[in-house]
């Protein structure tokens, strides 16, 4: 891989690290700033509901703008929505800080997957894809932990200075290495495909998406308070538990996208289901402290395995020119069922059976997107019967 791929991933990572991190500061951010941990919560439903919007308003503000200047520039409100973070003063500066932050998320990696395609062989596209992605999954076995330890020594806003000194690392070094290349307008490559929508098992794989994602995040948005106050474990604790939650990760992301190579709407469906069973499992589990870490690492590993399959899901459906914006908006679409766990897993603290329901309520959500998958298996095989051979 040229070294310029690898610069993109620096940028995934600092990324992946603002956008989860916060989950393991939330008794933090809650306790600093007076307000509930449902509340802090929300941070993380509005920053990825800015990364659902952030994309179309960033896409026409900048379509004929040079890839390597907009990846920079995007680097830069990158770090200034973090120095923003850490110097807010109270919760809705915060938040305002965090969806500004969260615009960069949106259009550096659908501007960032074009570059690395870009830069390789036909036959390493989805490789260079690969490579700035695992960005995401290093933050969440490296990143966050680190900033949860950081946050809870020395403050949550140190957390996200040190976030902002990674923006500042990302945009020097896509700076040196990433090649200056000449302005194209997405919206023209792009336009055209809109018709994609159209397509019921697009529309159903983003729905699944969706639901998928609503589940999880329902669940791991409140792992750290669900780790101390039912589980038992002491605040230090959590950091080591979300590296063992990092691991299951990258297995899961990687038996998923092995299976689906071969098995693509099979695996789909069988991910479904056990990212289902898992958070019924949690449910149970989280009363005893070796179960709940086994727990979480099961959880980890089926989140992730719905990713690759989803995605390809899409992608297969799309075909042709619709692939880059059905790509676009299924990465709205996980983030969009981030946003709405979060919410509500909140929900289920101040108005359900409060922090120890939250699991079991999870579960359910991920359950009705097993049950689309398998309309959506009944209506393709409908439709690929009635179609002549």
């Amino acid at each position: 891989m040229p070294f310029a791929v690898y610069a993109l991933t620096t940028g995934a990572f600092g990324i992946g690290v603002t956008e989860f991190v916060i989950m393991g500061l939330l008794l933090e951010v809650s306790a600093d700033l007076g307000v509930t941990i449902s509340a802090a919560g929300l941070l993380i439903t509005g920053y990825a509901l800015g990364v659902v919007v952030g994309a179309p308003i960033l896409g026409s503000l900048t379509a004929g703008w040079p890839r390597k200047k907009l990846l920079m520039a995007l680097m830069v409100v990158f770090t200034i929505g973090n120095l923003a973070c850490a110097l807010a003063p109270d919760y809705w500066t915060l938040m305002g800080a965090r969806v500004l932050t969260s615009f960069a998320h949106a259009s550096f990696f659908g501007v960032g997957s074009m570059v690395a395609t870009g830069l390789v062989a036909e036959d390493k596209k989805a490789s260079a894809i690969a490579v700035m992605f695992t960005g995401l999954t290093v933050a969440n076995i490296l990143g966050v932990p680190f900033g949860t330890w950081l946050g809870q020594a020395y403050g949550w806003r140190a957390t996200f200075l040190a976030v902002a000194a990674i923006g500042v690392a990302a945009f020097a070094i896509i700076a040196l290495f990433v090649p200056r290349d000449e302005a194209v307008s997405q919206l023209r490559e792009e336009g055209s495909a809109l018709e994609v929508l159209s397509r019921p098992q697009v529309l159903f794989g983003l729905a699944i998406t969706v639901l998928a994602w609503v589940g999880c995040f329902a669940g791991f948005t409140y792992i750290a308070p669900i780790l101390t106050q039912i589980t038992g474990f002491s605040d230090a604790a959590v950091s080591a538990i979300l590296l063992v939650f990092g691991g299951g990760l990258i297995v899961g992301n990687l038996v998923g996208g092995r299976l689906a190579d071969r098995y693509l709407r099979a695996t789909v469906v069988g991910s479904l289901l056990a990212l289902t069973v898992s958070l019924f499992i949690m449910h149970f589990a989280i009363h005893d402290k070796v179960a709940a870490v086994i727990a979480i690492a099961v959880f980890g590993a089926s989140a992730f395995s719905t990713v690759a399959p989803l995605q390809m899901w899409v992608l297969s459906e799309a075909k042709g020119a619709g692939q880059g914006l059905a790509s676009s908006f299924n990465i709205a679409a996980f983030n969009l069922g981030n946003a709405m766990g979060a919410w509500l897993g909140g929900a289920v603290i101040d108005h359900g059976p409060g922090l120890g329901g939250i699991m079991w309520i999870a579960a359910l959500v991920p359950l009705g997107a097993f049950m689309v998958a398998l309309l959506a298996q009944h209506v393709h095989r409908r439709v690929s019967a009635a179609q002549p051979a």
